[in-house]
């Protein structure tokens, strides 16, 4: 009991501290903990890769980058010494996706969600990009070896469709083991003919093998050593593909040389662009009306146009650094197209060479671009 000595003075005993309750201390520290493996997971390597817009170089310029520096050592990306060539203007941009992380510096789990929510990049597994067991430096010279081989397929093209006669080959370039091919061709032999019809071009081979399918002998026409003879090869599955079970590439003998100048930049998907380029120097007048024009896809040397990879991220490089209108996409790459257009950019569907020459005849007169094939914006 608190005893008083008078009524304005009361003794008031002093107050007993409270001790905070025992679930308030581990309430912070679990908060801690939490944010603690939070922050060790987002700085941890992911198992994926960031592509990303790249460079983009004008096939009718120099091979400096775009919006880049200007050096004095610039080079012509295509230069044709020996033929006479023509004024350009405006560009027919090329364009690249860089590659963020690799098997040996993979970004964090916080570069990768964050890159979730940015339409111009995309988050692939690390795999498809650098196969298991596959090295950066491994991955960079097939890349090289893909772009040398695009330049060659490209320079075919473009003189196909200007008219110029000249030998190319289908030729064996590799056999692979265990498969029937291996017992009936040899490494150089030239590929002339399936079952009686001529085939001039890798993928005319493919598509004639396809046809022909497994359950039955493909009859294949070859020269060797420049000996015809007909060899019969049942073809085999692979991915759901009827195959020869060889790595099939073209050999070209060109009337003139046709130099193609851009280091560090690798793949396939420069063909379309390169065909284009050479094309517009090779013809009187401007190819592209002098306006900026923009696109990607694989090529053969029938012209013919492929997917490629990183559409979207190509779609942003030509609109953002190459200031691009137009941009000529694969066909068969509409499907990734479609919803992730830029707002702009004006994309058309193109199979071969002859639709993307059709469009920039279209853009360079400033006629009706209405009936060409697009992939549609949504």
């Amino acid at each position: 009991m608190t005893l008083f000595t008078d009524d304005e003075h009361a003794a008031v005993e002093p107050p007993q501290p409270v001790r905070p309750p025992r679930r308030v201390v581990v309430g912070w520290v679990s908060v801690l903990v939490a944010f603690a493996l939070t922050l060790v997971l987002a700085l941890a390597p992911a198992p994926f890769v960031i592509e990303i817009p790249g460079p983009v170089f004008n096939t009718l310029g120099t091979d400096q980058q775009v919006g880049g520096a200007k050096s004095e050592d610039a080079k012509q990306l295509i230069s044709i010494p020996d033929q006479k060539t023509y004024p350009t203007s405006g560009s027919l941009d090329l364009l690249t996706v860089s590659v963020v992380g690799n098997p040996d510096s993979r970004p964090s789990w916080f570069d990768i969600v964050s890159s979730w929510f940015q339409p111009s990049r995309a988050v692939v597994p690390i795999d498809s990009v650098f196969p298991p067991g596959t090295t950066t430096e491994q991955s960079n010279a097939e890349n090289a070896a893909l772009m040398v081989d695009s330049q060659q397929d490209a320079v075919a093209a473009a003189l196909n469709e200007l008219g110029y006669d000249f030998p190319q080959a289908i030729v064996v370039k590799q056999l692979i083991s265990g498969t029937p091919a291996a017992t009936s061709l040899k490494e150089g032999d030239e590929i002339t003919s399936v079952n009686g019809t001529e085939v001039k071009s890798v993928q005319a081979l493919r598509d004639a093998i396809a046809d022909n399918g497994t359950g039955t002998a493909a009859r294949i026409g070859i020269l060797r050593d420049g000996a015809a003879s007909t060899v019969e090869i049942t073809p085999t599955e692979s991915s759901g593909r009827a195959v020869l079970g060889i790595g099939a590439g073209m050999d070209y003998t060109f009337p003139f040389d046709v130099k193609i100048q851009l280091d560090n930049v690798g793949g396939p998907s420069a063909g379309q662009m390169f065909a284009l380029g050479i094309i517009d120097k090779l013809t009187p007048g401007e190819l592209n009306g002098g306006k900026r024009v923009a696109g990607t896809g694989t090529i053969d040397n029938a012209g013919n146009i492929g997917a490629i990879g990183g559409i979207r991220q190509k779609m942003y490089a030509a609109r953002d650094d190459g200031k691009a209108q137009y941009f000529l996409a694969p066909a068969s790459n509409c499907d990734e197209v479609t919803g992730h257009i830029p707002s702009g950019l004006r994309v058309f569907a193109v199979k071969t060479l002859a639709d993307s020459l059709a469009v920039l005849k279209a853009v360079s007169s400033g006629g009706s671009t209405a009936g060409l094939p697009t992939c549609p914006a949504s």
